[in-house]
């Protein structure tokens, strides 16, 4: 079992983060896009950084809609945000994973950002819930747990929105989430 993680910020201080722990036969994979950029962004995610350590320290059962649901109410609760119009909107884009690595088993809850699973050439997507971590419309809702089935040779990608909304190439076009997948439906074809 190989991973990687591209973190490229622009400046020093980031809004995305990426954040993982090993709680006993559990592991734990979140990468998030906070609202704001510089120092307000690079605050959220150390918000962000610091509610996960504290939420999964304090659970004896790992779910991964759980984790978010407590993310969401832990943020709210600490900017003070209501549904007024006046009131911040500040929050984050997240995928979360939950790897049992005993039983083989991977759970899946996002904000907005999605799972990726590349198999066999096929991209299959795990959709996310339409809502973010902070207030929003849909904040009574709950996050979807996905118990995702795996099988040998599976590729798992999360991410921000970092990639498919970069500029670039000879046009100086975005990359957009059609040319997202379509690179990494081409990593299947690169040796180990």
């Amino acid at each position: 079992e190989q991973a990687f993680i591209l973190y490229l910020p622009k400046v020093i201080v980031s809004g995305d983060f990426y954040w993982y722990i090993k709680k006993g036969k559990h592991l734990i994979v979140a990468a998030a896009d906070c609202t704001g950029h510089g120092v307000p962004g690079a605050f959220m995610s150390m918000l962000g950084i610091a509610y996960l350590n504290e939420i999964v320290g304090r659970m004896n059962k790992f779910v991964a809609s759980e984790i978010l649901q407590k993310l969401r109410n832990n943020v709210i609760n600490a900017l003070h945000q209501s549904d007024s119009a006046d009131s911040a909107k500040d929050g984050m884009d997240i995928a979360l994973v939950v790897y049992d690595t005993d039983t083989k088993k991977l759970q899946y809850s996002g904000a907005y950002n999605p799972l990726y699973i590349l198999r066999d050439g096929e991209l299959l997507e795990e959709k996310a819930n339409r809502m973010p971590i902070g207030v929003h419309s849909r904040d009574q809702e709950p996050f979807t747990n996905h118990n995702v089935p795996l099988e040998k040779g599976d590729q798992l990608y999360i991410f921000t929105d970092g990639y498919a909304d970069q500029f670039g190439g000879p046009k100086g076009k975005k990359m957009n989430y059609k040319r997202f997948k379509a690179l990494i439906a081409a990593q299947e074809n690169i040796p180990p």
